[in-house]
């Protein structure tokens, strides 16, 4: 086979040098840069393609050494949703082609798309370039109609099948958790041979403990609050609102409290999610505690571990996560999470050790967990240790090296084939 040197990465539908949080930017924007720079540090090369939002943008940027990220024009820059994108894939398609054309033959050694419109276009340069294909799927269809936020859109038939196909074209598939791997076989027909579990990391040296204190002076935060934090885009899937109807029922129980609280809200709408983002404050407004929840922009990483850091609890609510990048970066940071009993969730969040996990979203059952944590500072103290150690299980080092193992048996399976 000869060593892996160059890797294409295909990741349409949203850029790794997006800032996580709005439009259709979150953990796989991530994910995918993360990944990539932990690659090179094991000597491959990686180039990322990604449809090109915007005219300002260079064709080629390197994102740092041996990592490259390639604006591909597929379609207007703008105004595209992801269920508009399934008709630019031939055109996306033809111009990684034309890039790899441009080469020298044997250019690249591997292909590792993610979400299911990059699968499309990796199968395609599989079968032309004779290199296997890794395929991550980070969210399925059939799983989120399965549990659909009220207000959601279900995802279309044609994302359905378009997934069945990339299944079954991958020579391997990457499950971020053993639950997701078991949805892969039983709803997807995948070969439980072509399945493996690789978590995705955190980055341990920027989400660490930092005193509370610290923090909260850094972003003008009261010392002795109650910081309830929600942090991701603002959408239906990720469930902004459940947190909001806890608190506002908190407040019934203890109407002392309400000068202590403060929920920040950290992020934007989602390009697929709520049409206005007013909604939200809206809701707060309704509910009699708009004067409560802060609506903060998207922010950096480095200022993301500030807010981790400076609450007292992280609230992950979401209707599925693949995995919960929130919840592991904020278990990294030494906060304990509160998290819906769903997806990878159950993987990432240790219930009484390194948070809580809620069965459901009913209104109640939130109100207690929040109120469980606050309540004792004893039990809150506890949870921060658990959660710095659960987060240990997780670094994009350890996930690295995972998924070159997945690399090889890829190739191994190409080449026994051939």
């Amino acid at each position: 086979m000869g060593e892996l040197r160059r890797l294409a990465m295909v990741s349409l539908h949203t850029s790794p040098l997006d800032q996580p949080g709005t439009g259709d930017a979150g953990g796989m924007n991530v994910y995918v840069i993360e990944l990539a720079k932990r690659l090179v540090r094991h000597g491959v090369e990686v180039d990322i393609f990604t449809r090109a939002t915007s005219s300002a943008l260079d064709p080629v940027v390197e994102a740092c050494d041996g990592v490259t990220v390639r604006h591909i024009h597929a379609g207007p820059f703008e105004g595209l949703t992801k269920h508009e994108l399934p008709a630019q894939l031939c055109v996306f398609a033809r111009e990684v082609l034309r890039t790899e054309a441009a080469q020298p033959v044997g250019h690249y050694d591997l292909v590792h798309s993610h979400y299911w419109l990059s699968g499309q276009v990796g199968a395609l340069a599989r079968d032309r370039w004779g290199v296997p294909l890794v395929h991550s799927m980070h969210t399925m269809a059939k799983v989120k109609n399965a549990a659909l936020a009220e207000g959601d859109t279900p995802e279309p038939a044609a994302r359905v099948i378009g997934e069945e196909q990339v299944v079954e074209a991958a020579d391997m598939l990457i499950a971020n958790t053993a639950q997701e791997a078991q949805q892969l076989v039983e709803l997807y027909a995948a070969d439980p041979a072509r399945v493996a579990v690789v978590h995705p990391g955190v980055d341990l040296d920027l989400f660490r403990p930092v005193p509370e204190a610290e923090a909260r002076t850094a972003l003008g935060l009261p010392r002795d609050a109650d910081v309830l934090l929600f942090a991701g885009r603002i959408q239906p899937l990720k469930a902004p609102d459940v947190l909001l109807r806890a608190v506002a029922e908190l407040v019934a129980r203890e109407p002392a409290r309400r000068a202590r609280l403060v929920v920040p809200v950290v992020g934007g709408p989602s390009g697929s999610g709520l049409d206005k983002p007013q909604a939200l404050a809206d809701l707060a407004a309704h509910l009699g505690i708009g004067d409560l929840v802060r609506f903060v922009p998207p922010v950096s990483q480095t200022e993301l571990a500030q807010w981790y850091a400076a609450a007292s609890l992280v609230a992950v609510p979401s209707y599925n996560e693949s995995f919960g990048l929130v919840a592991a970066e904020a278990q990294a940071s030494g906060t304990p999470v509160v998290a819906a009993a769903v997806g990878g969730l159950t993987t990432v969040v240790r219930d009484g050790h390194s948070g809580l996990l809620v069965p459901g979203h009913d209104t109640a059952a939130w109100a207690d967990a929040l109120q469980r944590v606050l309540a004792d500072r004893a039990f809150q103290d506890r949870l921060r240790e658990g959660a710095v150690r659960q987060a240990q299980r997780f670094s994009w080092e350890g996930t690295a090296e995972a998924t070159l193992d997945v690399y090889a048996r890829a190739r191994h399976a190409l080449a026994a084939a051939s």
